[in-house]
């Protein structure tokens, strides 16, 4: 035994390793291993010691296992998710401030905000009240971002016109989304590993959970008493869809028919209610400016913080009332657990991101006059710049309302309906405790929320750069109120949905924000004209401008080098190159799928012949009994 491989001993762990050490020692004197296996071995060990300690520092590493041992992995891959977005913020902090903010200085001090009496054809442009400011006004500037807000660091207009500072700006916002691009695409294709593998035949059976899911490392008896709960749930949401599987196996003809055709009602009225939602938010954001020209708004500090939140009050609002409704229509359709929370949150999102996109298309329709650049409004400048003079600051004031406001909104939520409700159901324990019911963590109402904030950071950081610090802050303040209601208000769900569906679609889904966002943000870069009045790219014809500009300024051998980037003689290469590494990745992947095919097949055939062997077995030893 003792010649045996550590890992086929029936030996406790120490003494596997005690084992396995021994061996590699004895090994090393008597010459059979080389000096080059031995230290390819160390390195795997150490790169494997190096991984685990990582993940041992990370924050909230233990709280993560507690929330996933305490109330499934679903939660647990909502805090991870939480985790993920407050590194990417912070990291995007950091960017932002030394290609910002730090270059802004560098220079010398950064020049005031234009006078009242300076003006050009484009109109002129006052972004704070001089003088003294009544104190509910600076706080109503505080929450609206105007004031003395609107000309500091928080917002484009500040920047001044300076080469060196433009083009840092503008690489700044490039070199954020290719380190997003690819942080986001490293999680979602280890997701997608876990995906496949869940949903594969291989591990439909439970016997692998039963018998290869204990981790045998496992020290102490909190860690066990977490091991064997994730366990739990894990056999609890295979259990809940194999019965929906076979009830929807056993339906007749006339059953499924009855059930297509609720669902396609179900369909058409949440149609209805998106359609509704989207009108109702379109709305809000033209009336706006309307309202703000009424003499009672302008002299009513409270009424032009409800005027100028009116946007934002509308999406909070239908983003509150309608997943439950979203929730309760998926229960009515028949579908397993998982494919419940992928519709709940397909939907959700859509109404999320795309009640984002009204908005930025309303207020594209004010700054360009909609659409229509001969307008008398915006014939001048490219913008209309009568209403909005410096249409970037705008922009950025409208994300940052919707950040401050998201925030604002999960405070008193929490706050004064969850503590509440929760208090009510512990003190009630009739019917009117009942009544309250237990509450519940929603995972895809909150990671949505966690998605629709993010999204609104990646469209708003290019006018409000900031943005992301103040978006880190807001996470970890998210991230301890959450742990402490999950712990103090709500229960385990009764029902739970696989953590391999949310490690790979809630990526997905923040992969669709990302892209959605980077609209709105190349078209500003590209074809809107930047302000005349304010910001690092006065007086260019575009953002992009400045770029070609820089290049000028070069060296001839650097010039010629970006230029031939930009040629035919450059991309099609390129191109062909791409294309044959992507049918050679294809085919690789059609010879390993074949051989993983033809290795199944030996499995289930190596099954088979264990199982009859098993039965002769049976049979021969009853023969010998009987006889």
């Amino acid at each position: 035994m003792e010649s045996h491989p550590s890992r086929e001993l029936p030996w406790p762990m120490q003494a596997r390793r005690a084992h396995r050490k021994s061996q590699a020692t004895g090994q090393l004197a008597s010459g059979s291993e080389s000096r080059a296996a031995y230290w390819t071995r160390q390195l795997s060990r150490t790169k494997g010691k190096m991984k685990e300690g990582f993940q041992t520092i990370q924050p909230w590493a233990w709280t993560l296992k507690k929330i996933g041992g305490q109330f499934g992995a679903g939660t647990e891959s909502y805090f991870s998710l939480l985790r993920f977005l407050l590194f990417l913020n912070l990291v995007a902090s950091v960017i932002e401030i030394c290609m910002k903010l730090i270059p802004t200085w560098l220079e010398g001090a950064p020049p005031g905000p234009p006078g009242p009496n300076i003006s050009s054809p484009c109109g002129s442009y006052i972004p704070h009240t001089h003088g003294l400011v009544a104190f509910p006004t600076q706080l109503f500037n505080l929450l609206s971002g105007e004031g003395y807000l609107e000309w500091s660091p928080l917002f484009y207009g500040f920047y001044p016109p300076r080469s060196n500072l433009a083009i840092t700006y503008l690489c700044s916002v490039f070199a954020i989304s290719i380190i997003y691009l690819l942080c986001i695409l490293r999680r979602s294709v280890s997701g997608l590993k876990e995906t496949l593998l869940a949903e594969s035949d291989i591990l439909t059976s439970y016997s692998h959970r039963v018998f290869s899911a204990w981790n045998f490392g496992l020290c102490g008896d909190v860690h066990v008493r977490l091991r064997q709960r994730i366990i739990l749930y894990e056999l609890q949401v295979d259990l809940e869809e194999a019965v929906v599987r076979r009830r929807a196996a056993e339906q007749t003809l006339s059953q499924r028919a009855k059930v297509w055709s609720m669902r396609a009602l179900l369909n058409v009225l949440v149609l209805a209610l998106l359609g509704a939602a989207f009108y109702g938010i379109y709305w809000a954001t033209e009336y706006t400016l309307t309202l703000q020209e009424t003499p009672l708004v302008r002299q009513t500090p409270l009424f032009k913080l409800l005027v100028d939140y009116l946007p934002s009050i509308f999406i909070s609002l239908f983003n509150f009332v309608l997943p439950p409704v979203f929730k309760f229509i998926a229960s009515l359709e028949g579908y397993t657990q998982s494919r419940q929370i992928v519709l709940i949150l397909l939907r959700t999102v859509f109404l999320r991101l795309a009640s984002l996109v009204f908005l930025l298309v309303s207020l594209w329709s004010q700054i360009t006059c909609g659409g229509n650049m001969e307008a008398e409004g915006c014939k001048a400048c490219g913008y209309n710049y009568k209403e909005i003079p410096c249409w970037e600051t705008r922009l950025g004031q409208e994300m940052y309302k919707l950040v401050l406001f998201d925030l604002l909104m999960g405070l008193l939520v929490t706050l004064l309906v969850q503590f509440p409700r929760k208090i009510l159901c512990g003190l009630c324990p009739g019917a009117l405790g009942r009544l309250s019911g237990t509450l519940e963590f929603q995972v895809p109402d909150e990671v949505l929320g966690l998605i629709y904030a993010q999204t609104v950071v990646w469209v708003g950081s290019f006018f409000c750069p900031l943005l992301p610090l103040i978006n880190t802050a807001k996470f970890l303040i998210l991230f301890c109120l959450k742990k402490i209601t999950l712990f103090s208000i709500y229960s385990p769900a009764s029902r739970t949905f696989r953590a391999s569906t949310a490690n790979f679609f809630f990526p997905l889904v923040l992969l669709v924000g990302l892209a959605i966002s980077a609209v709105p943000v190349l078209y500003s870069i590209f074809l809107i004209p930047p302000s005349k009045l304010c910001g690092p790219f006065r007086g260019k014809l575009s953002i992009w401008a400045q770029i070609p500009e820089a290049i000028e300024s070069l060296p001839q051998t650097a010039q010629n080098f970006l230029y031939f980037l930009g040629t035919q003689a450059f991309t099609v290469p390129l191109l062909i190159l791409s294309s044959i590494l992507m049918m050679y990745t294809v085919a690789l992947a059609n010879c390993y799928g074949r051989l993983i095919s033809e290795l199944k097949r030996q499995i289930e055939t190596e099954v088979q012949n264990k199982v009859f062997l098993a039965q002769r077995a049976v049979a021969l030893s009853s023969r010998n009994g009987t006889s």
